[in-house]
């Protein structure tokens, strides 16, 4: 198929193209600067610049490419894009990737209507942000967590069902590229465990969640999924665990009280009761076979 990459420069998208291209997909990939095309064209894409929030300008790739599906992958989860991260102001870090979830998609959604194009395949978000009701591992049928950012991510998935599509709801990623952040702050005993660390997490390796968007994309997959592994988890199991894989010092424990005033109810609010996903839809319907089906095998194996 002629696959279009939204983001084929980011994090997932570095993956997933040459994942596409192995299997004999020709891909177009966006990216918003230039100085990133020489990277896009080593991954075995034609580049293009685009920017996501250029009603025009995606119309204008997306009939160039003349695609048979689209893959929406933008975000602007980076400094670079977005500052430094704020735990007291989220709201401030994600508006541009809440923007790309909102109106991105409806810019994709129109460009593929005005092409011709049936399917789309969009990036949604599955990892601490499942209802905070009820048991600690949901479905897709369950409801998500009124937090910042919420009214985007239902949006998107609205919409892109409504059309035809598959949202995929990705867990937090770990892997090449995708866990640099992360370990530097856990190195640094910046991430504790708040309270008893019950708030529930799950994760993905960037590989395993890549092989399940190619998958959504040949098998025309309708619906939304949560691409996550096998064990969903508490703070206090994994984050241990994952500063033991990559030689921190064990993470300190702080109070609930303290943690708000230091970093905010939003964040505090996922270590203590966030909920995680379950994967069952996906491995049944899209025939999803994880190479990391647990944290406790991919962070000793890609972290350490």
């Amino acid at each position: 198929m002629r696959v279009f990459v939204a983001g084929g420069s980011g994090v997932m998208g570095r993956r997933l193209v040459p994942l596409l291209v192995a299997r004999g997909h020709q891909v177009t990939a966006t990216t918003t600067t230039a100085a990133k095309l020489p990277l896009l064209e080593e991954l075995g894409a034609e580049g293009v610049v685009m920017d996501g929030l250029d009603g025009a300008a995606v119309g204008e790739a997306v009939a160039a490419a003349r695609p048979d599906a689209i893959v929406h992958q933008m975000t602007a989860l980076s400094a670079g894009h977005s500052g430094k991260p704020n735990p007291r102001r989220p709201d401030r870090f994600f508006a541009a990737t809440n923007r790309l979830r909102s109106e991105g998609v409806d810019h994709l959604l129109a460009a593929a209507e005005a092409t011709g194009v049936s399917h789309l395949v969009a990036q949604g978000h599955a990892s601490m942000n499942g209802g905070r009701s009820g048991g600690w591992v949901k479905t897709e049928d369950d409801p998500l967590e009124v937090v910042e950012g919420t009214r985007a991510i239902t949006h998107l998935e609205q919409a892109v069902v409504a059309a035809g599509g598959a949202v995929l709801r990705y867990g937090g990623f770990y892997g090449e590229g995708a866990h640099d952040d992360q370990v530097h702050l856990i190195r640094k005993r910046l991430v504790p465990i708040v309270g008893r660390g019950t708030g529930h997490v799950s994760w993905v390796h960037i590989d395993d969640a890549a092989e399940a968007t190619v998958l959504a994309v040949e098998r025309r997959a309708h619906g939304v999924f949560n691409i996550v592994d096998d064990e969903p988890a508490p703070v206090s199991e994994w984050l241990p665990y994952l500063a033991g894989c990559v030689g921190a010092k064990p993470p300190r424990r702080i109070p609930v009280w303290l943690a708000r005033l230091l970093a905010g109810e939003m964040a505090v609010g996922a270590l203590v009761e966030g909920r995680g996903f379950s994967n069952a839809k996906a491995k049944r319907d899209l025939g999803w076979r994880l190479r990391y089906p647990t944290w406790r095998q991919g962070f000793k194996e890609a972290l350490a």
